[in-house]
């Protein structure tokens, strides 16, 4: 994912207090704060002061919250936490990674949001989504107002709202196929065990599993995939059980403590043939049974 687009996902995705109403405003107001300051071209191009014209910065932005919110507001505790984000590291006097709120003084700034945040056309998408997102319909209006933007239409709010980065909307599309087409082709049954059930709220018991795993394949093809229940995916994943060139079941028996007292043990599958689906033309590839026999030590076994 190019960076910019990284930037406003994690921007849509921040980690904030969800206990009441409405989401927490500290993160989003601080951002506010600091796009601002870029707009003004008083961002730092490195360290950033948790100084008082901050402080005063924030206080002012917090005023379009103060109606719910009954704290006094304290930039301290946003510009400690917001460290989490991957936007900049708190760090204290020492020029250390600060332990808590109390001794952060200074922002290192990650490089790629400074340079982000200094992009006129990225900073108006960035508010976008952080007014539209963390705020309550009043409240975006006078944000809309106070850092200058016209007031968007109720689609375009709530558009900014659902922000979803274009590869992440991709890839989640993709999720979707490939689990449509891996449980649909194995009739919604578990290829290990045979479990089927379905119910009309739930869909169904079985996962689409990937065999390569995604995160180093990226193949989302239905061939490197198998319907599995939950338990027998976890133990999949965890290499506990594997196949063979013919599909017949590997367990790895000597990895694991079992007690299986009102079903089928997964010793006993040693050997059984995977439940395959009719259709030859999507049965799992051998390249990548192979790869996680491979990382699952059972070649040397």
């Amino acid at each position: 994912m190019p960076p910019a687009r990284s930037i406003l996902d994690r921007i849509a995705h921040l980690r904030v207090d969800r206990a009441r109403a409405n989401p927490a405003p500290h993160k989003p107001l601080l951002l506010l704060v600091v796009l601002e300051l870029a707009e003004k071209g008083e961002l730092p191009n490195r360290l950033l002061p948790l100084s008082p014209e901050l402080a005063f910065r924030f206080a002012t932005y917090w005023t379009v919250v103060a109606h719910r919110r009954t704290q006094k507001p304290d930039v301290r505790f946003p510009f400690f936490h917001i460290g989490s984000e991957g936007f900049w590291r708190p760090l204290d006097a020492a020029g250390q990674l600060a332990i808590d709120e109390r001794f952060a003084r200074v922002a290192e700034l990650d490089p790629q949001f400074a340079e982000f945040a200094r992009d006129s056309s990225l900073r108006e998408q960035a508010r976008r989504v952080l007014i539209a997102k963390y705020f309550e319909p009043a409240e975006r209006i006078a944000l809309y107002t106070l850092v200058g933007m016209p007031v968007p239409t109720e689609d375009e709010i709530a558009a900014d709202a659902g922000f979803e980065p274009t590869d992440s909307a991709k890839g989640k599309g993709r999720d979707m196929r490939f689990r449509l087409d891996v449980v649909a082709a194995y009739n919604y049954t578990c290829a290990l065990t045979g479990s089927r059930l379905t119910t009309i709220t739930a869909g169904s018991i079985v996962d689409a599993a990937h065999i390569h795993q995604f995160s180093d394949s990226r193949n989302d093809d239905p061939r490197n995939g198998m319907a599995l229940c939950k338990n027998a995916h976890w133990l999949f994943d965890a290499g506990l059980w594997s196949l063979d060139d013919d599909y017949r079941v590997l367990v790895a028996n000597e990895r694991f403590v079992e007690e299986s007292p009102n079903q089928k043990p997964l010793i006993d599958y040693q050997g059984e043939r995977l439940r395959l689906p009719s259709d030859e033309r999507i049965w799992p590839d051998p390249k990548h049974i192979a790869w996680h026999r491979k990382k699952h030590s059972f070649d040397a076994a």
